[in-house]
């Protein structure tokens, strides 16, 4: 597997509006950031060439319009994130983040629900599996 590259927040916004439209061009993902923060284009522009420099994003030029693709999957990055989480703030341990949770009442009783389910779900597949 890919070494996944570090990705600040900011670039983190990027990503997801190429992850949900890739293959974007540069205006149409600085339109869309546009519509929910408050960078400039240039800005934009900026963290996309962070992004290429970093190997998260690879493009290629269409007459004269630049289009982007990921390089590294949403879901990769996202299992990267959680388990860095988990290791920083829980020392790894999912059962004590999700104690401390349900000590805190930081969980709504569907988010409980959705829970449940997903706990039965993965019984019924056998899911035994430690790590």
């Amino acid at each position: 597997m890919q070494e996944l590259p570090q990705i600040s927040e900011a670039e983190f916004e990027v990503m997801k509006v190429v992850w949900k439209h890739a293959p974007i061009s540069t205006n149409e993902i600085t339109q869309l950031l546009m519509q929910t923060t408050s960078w400039s284009p240039k800005t934009i522009q900026t963290l996309i060439k962070r992004l290429v420099t970093k190997g998260a994003l690879t493009y290629e030029k269409k007459s004269r319009v630049f289009v982007y693709t990921p390089l590294v999957k949403e879901s990769e990055y996202m299992d990267r994130e959680s388990k860095s989480f988990l290791a920083r703030f829980y020392g790894g341990d999912m059962m004590s983040m999700l104690s401390a949770y349900l000590e805190n009442n930081s969980l709504s009783d569907a988010e409980i629900d959705r829970l449940r389910s997903l706990l039965s779900q993965k019984n019924k597949k056998g899911g035994h599996e430690h790590g």
